[in-house]
């Protein structure tokens, strides 16, 4: 049976990529999306569910719900500067999608899946915190329920991505970053430590989409070139899949090695060990190359058509 999986998200050009994954992978259910403000405002990443849906025509359609519109108690920083202004590469030709309503009560969501699911639910976020600490908010108790959580955050060994020591999603709203990692939550973490080793050459991209020629390669194509182009001017050898990892290792923890730490989070979202029980584990070293495979198998499998006539 498909586990049920809550997917809390920014997207986000790796956001995107990271969706797609999950709406292609059998052995889990999507059974709700919900939004927060990080890489762009809660609005705008709301808009891009909404475009990834429309593209992507998932059998089971998720509920989507409208999270908080910034921090906890400081001002939203967005990451336009590497998503473009709309989050998805700034292209000028998405076409217009139907927007059935959504909640406006994303805290409200992940209790109530918290609720029903219980154990059985993983739930991966892969912006700031802040939906998951209002929703401790608003039912501890209930989030306690949540068989797994993965969270894409974190810089523990390495350099961060915004400041020395700080990643990019805890740097957004350490308060709530502080909240989620109090609350003794299985909490599976995937910082940068791990992430940075999962660098996809474009040529690797182009090889797989070129397998299934159609409107979802092309635009998988279209949107990923801005991340390419920013990861290449940074140094990368292509770009490196942040949030995909994460989603990846909600559906197969054996991607990558684990350690249990005990991290405390500093006034900038530094993630820091400290001495004392475990509050988290960390993904430590990843099996790259059969996470890319994983990943490019079902970014955008061939057509029924194809893998007949193949």
């Amino acid at each position: 049976m498909a586990t049920p999986i809550l997917i809390d998200t920014d997207p986000g050009i790796d956001d995107a990529l990271a969706l797609l994954l999950a709406w292609n992978s059998p052995e889990v259910r999507v059974d709700a999306v919900t939004t927060v403000a990080g890489n762009v405002t809660v609005e705008k990443a709301t808009t891009n569910v909404y475009r990834l849906l429309d593209l992507r025509k998932p059998a089971q359609l998720p509920t989507v719900a409208v999270g908080a519109a910034g921090p906890l108690a400081r001002a939203l920083q967005t990451a336009t500067r590497y998503h473009g202004e709309d989050g998805l590469g700034d292209l000028a030709d998405w076409p217009e999608t139907e927007q059935a309503p959504a909640s406006a009560d994303a805290a409200g969501v992940i209790v109530q899946h918290a609720r029903v699911s219980q154990r059985l639910l993983t739930l991966v976020a892969l912006g700031p915190l802040t939906n998951l600490a209002l929703a401790l908010k608003a039912d501890a108790a209930a989030m306690g329920f949540v068989g797994r959580i993965v969270a894409m955050g974190g810089a523990v060994d390495v350099p961060g991505n915004i400041t020395p020591a700080a990643e990019f999603n805890l740097s957004v709203d350490p308060e709530a970053a502080h909240r989620v990692l109090a609350a003794k939550l299985p909490l599976d973490l995937v910082p940068l430590d791990a992430t940075r080793q999962t660098v996809l050459p474009r040529a690797g991209l182009k090889k797989a989409l070129s397998r299934s020629p159609g409107p979802i390669a092309s635009r998988i194509t279209a949107f990923s070139e801005r991340g390419f182009r920013i990861d290449h001017a940074g140094g990368a050898q292509g770009m490196v899949l942040h949030d995909p990892l994460a989603l990846a290792l909600a559906l197969d923890p054996t991607l990558a090695e684990w350690e249990a730490v005990r991290l405390a989070i500093g006034p900038e979202g530094e993630t820091q060990r400290v001495r004392g029980e475990p509050n988290c584990r960390i993904a430590r070293r990843v099996d790259v190359p059969r996470f890319v495979r994983l990943f490019l198998d079902r970014l955008c499998p061939p057509s029924p058509q194809r893998r007949a006539s193949s």
